[in-house]
């Protein structure tokens, strides 16, 4: 098994110089982070690939939502999604949707017409076929719940 396979030993004077890389070809700082911006901005832009237009990050509950942030509040300078009056946003694959919410208080002026005005804009969205709104008083809204842009737009950061 242990058979001893001869070697050939080649002896040379010299080898021959690797060509050098060219310089004057390659990218430039500045144009790589061009290119690199460029990606990422086409990807960020990107929408997730949803099969499903009712699911989150799907065309119809994305339009639902846009709808929802078009509604403000009398009172406060802000809409009801980024005040955090919504609770959940749920849409069938029959295109009917069903949003619970809560207001700021239960002695809200509004709390007789805010749900109303929720399901007539949520009914007007595009590929919605029936609209209902779901008012519930627990948990009880409080600050915490409003978003990032809310909290700047009442100097509350």
């Amino acid at each position: 098994m242990n058979e001893h396979k001869p070697f050939n030993v080649e002896e040379v004077d010299g080898v021959a110089q690797p060509p050098r890389a060219r310089v004057d070809d390659a990218e430039s700082p500045a144009d790589k982070l061009e290119r690199k911006k460029d990606y990422l901005e086409g990807f960020l832009a990107q929408k997730p690939q949803s099969a499903d237009p009712a699911a989150p990050g799907g065309e119809l509950y994305e339009s639902v939502l846009e709808a929802l942030r078009g509604i403000f509040d009398p009172e406060i300078p802000v809409n009801i999604y980024d005040l955090g009056l919504i609770y959940g946003v749920d849409v069938s694959p029959d295109a009917d949707v069903m949003v619970t919410m809560t207001l700021t208080t239960p002695h809200c002026p509004v709390a007789e017409s805010m749900p109303g005005e929720v399901e007539l804009r949520v009914s007007t969205v595009p590929g919605v076929r029936d609209a209902e709104v779901n008012l519930v008083w627990d948990p009880p809204w409080d600050p915490s719940k409003m978003s990032d842009e809310a909290r700047l737009e009442l100097g509350m950061l």
